[in-house]
């Protein structure tokens, strides 16, 4: 799945001399933790919650209230931000971004297309996608099976699935030592007995199955 397809499109901006104060109003009234940070268009930065609670005072400050929100309102966006952030095409992979993320320990990824913000994708949005490629919420049987690792072995359970009648909705592999894999595989049926059966004939390993309403 591309980027586009799950990424938030026109997010929330701010600029590099507005100041935290404002930034914090942003975040709040839109209930939101990251802003791109935008001058002349252009994108110079990102600013998270985090970056604010690094550059706020601690609890534990001698200063006054008063004294707090001063020195809050007079630090800008670009004396916080994170500058040249990493960053990802619309057309990108979302694998792509999953893998950026989590090499460069970041939790989201403005998406620029010819120098132009055109949305963020987040973690968040890495982890609805995982659900929904696994179909975590479609009715009905997921089986966990442990199977050959081999050419063909894929092809004989489809035909299986197949022969009796029910579709596949998702497929994901996780491969193993030994020669075996567990492949996790979805299908539109809960009258699944007999495929069960003629499965672990035909070699397969059912380890788990869970049955969604």
């Amino acid at each position: 799945m591309f980027v586009r397809k799950k990424m938030t499109a026109n997010p929330f901006t701010i600029s590099p001399d507005k100041t935290i104060p404002d930034a914090q109003e942003l975040m709040t009234k839109h209930n939101i933790r990251r802003l791109p940070v935008l001058k002349n268009g252009k994108l110079v930065g990102v600013v998270s919650k985090e970056d604010i609670l690094r550059a706020s005072p601690s609890t534990a400050t001698t200063l006054s209230i008063g004294e707090v929100n001063y020195l809050l309102a007079k630090t800008k966006i670009s004396s916080i931000m994170t500058k040249d952030p990493i960053i990802i095409s619309s057309n990108a992979l979302l694998e792509e971004a999953a893998t950026l993320m989590r090499d460069h320990g970041v939790s989201f990824l403005p998406v620029v297309d010819d120098g132009k913000l055109v949305g963020i994708i987040t973690e968040s949005d890495i982890f609805d996608s995982f659900i929904e490629l696994l179909g975590f919420r479609e009715k009905g049987t997921r089986f966990t099976i442990e199977a050959e690792d081999a050419p063909g072995i894929m092809s004989k359970l489809t035909k299986i699935i197949g022969d009796f009648g029910a579709n596949i909705s998702n497929v994901a592999v996780y491969r193993g030592t030994g020669g075996k894999s567990n492949v996790v595989i979805g299908v539109n049926s809960h009258n699944t007995a007999e495929m069960e059966q003629k499965m672990e004939e035909e070699g397969f390993r059912v380890l788990y199955k869970l049955e969604i309403e």
